[in-house]
């Protein structure tokens, strides 16, 4: 099963402050995790969002199964991704 990946608002902004060789592994992280569901996933406690960890970066993302699309709500530095 293929999803697509949708990025929020403030991912884009989020994305754009990284440098360019985070900003593109977290890229080929979610294109993985959309084509082949592999990557260091987890599910948030609390919430129904997940967190997919890139070296540094902590994504966060929910799932939307009706239109089988990952919608990643931020992209952050790890010790900021999972606050709120």
């Amino acid at each position: 099963m293929s999803w697509s990946v949708e990025l929020s608002r403030p991912a884009r902004q989020d994305l754009a402050r990284l440098d360019r060789t985070n900003a593109r592994r977290v890229l080929d992280a979610l294109d993985r995790l959309a084509s082949t569901d592999e990557g260091d996933v987890r599910c948030l406690q609390g919430a129904y969002e997940w967190r997919l960890r890139v070296g540094d970066v902590g994504v966060r993302f929910r799932f939307d199964y009706g239109a089988e699309t990952i919608v990643v709500r931020r992209i952050l530095p790890r010790g900021r991704a999972y606050r709120d």
